[in-house]
């Protein structure tokens, strides 16, 4: 699968909604593609006091609830439709969840792929020889 398909599947995903009078969804949208060849997404929630999630951990939930946990590709988009890369949160989470997720390839705006490993290269973890 391309960025471009796995970008078009993100768009599609967005869905900005206020779901009460302080909390909002849906405004950024994330599509991964796992080892299998399967799509997960999932849109951010933003609610104050720091409980909301970002669109990439609730993609990577629907990918461990299916049983995945290697991410192959991932492509996030905010509302306006503009690329852009994971937060550090959602970075150090992504590597964390699969050993080999550090290879994950992140369109982090048009024409620009670059690892997980590229966007956190000095691991807090201790390296194993």
């Amino acid at each position: 699968m391309t960025f471009e398909e796995l970008y078009d599947i993100a768009r599609k995903t967005l869905n900005p909604k206020k779901l009460s009078k302080s909390s909002y969804a849906g405004s950024v949208a994330a599509a991964i593609l796992s080892e299998n060849g399967k799509v997960y997404t999932g849109v951010c929630i933003d609610t104050p006091s720091s409980m909301g999630f970002c669109a990439e951990h609730a993609a990577i939930a629907a990918m461990i609830t299916a049983g995945e946990n290697r991410i192959v590709k991932l492509v996030s988009v905010y509302k306006d439709g503009t690329i852009i890369p994971p937060c550090g949160r959602c970075r150090e989470f992504i590597s964390q969840i699969h050993d080999d997720n550090y290879k994950c390839e992140v369109m982090v705006k048009k024409d620009t792929v670059v690892t997980i490993y590229d966007l956190i290269p000095y691991r807090w973890e201790k390296e194993e020889n």
